[in-house]
């Protein structure tokens, strides 16, 4: 039983690294066509300043091309895997701009996941702004290595 489980996780980190991919990849593009069968039909994106998108929204952002990546890098992701949950934790890096104006940065992406049918979608993206410490803060003393 626990073997079947964590061969079960497995299976489910391995399906849920590959959705990662193909969004960011379809992401990096502005490819809404390609956006929209990765994205669950209630999918709500909360913004690295705080707004939310519902899937509508987002895949109008993509289609108008308001929302222009010339670079896009999701890496260092870390996948916990739960029955038909996932949850995706990673870095994501951009050189973009929005309706003109600069959009570039460096977030942590929180990616939920749900699976039905050994199939997953995304339900909902969370953008945290990675901003530098002041010089004279140091990084809490239980804080992971990055």
């Amino acid at each position: 039983m626990v073997m079947a489980m964590i061969d079960h996780s497995a299976h489910a980190t391995d399906q849920v690294l590959e959705l990662g991919r193909q969004w960011a990849s379809a992401e990096r593009l502005g490819d809404a066509a390609a956006l929209e069968p990765l994205l669950a039909p209630d999918f709500l994106l909360v913004g690295p300043l705080g707004f939310m998108l519902d899937k509508t929204q987002f895949l109008g952002s993509r289609r108008s091309a308001d929302l222009r990546h010339e670079s896009l890098v999701w890496e260092d992701i870390r996948v916990r895997a739960y029955d038909n949950a996932a949850v995706a934790v990673g870095s994501l890096t951009q050189r973009s701009t929005y309706q003109g104006r600069d959009a570039s940065g460096r977030f942590l992406v929180t990616q939920v996941a749900v699976g039905f049918r050994d199939r997953w979608t995304i339900v909902g993206l969370h953008y945290s702004p990675i901003a530098q410490p002041p010089e004279s803060a140091a990084p809490p003393s239980n804080a992971e290595p990055r």
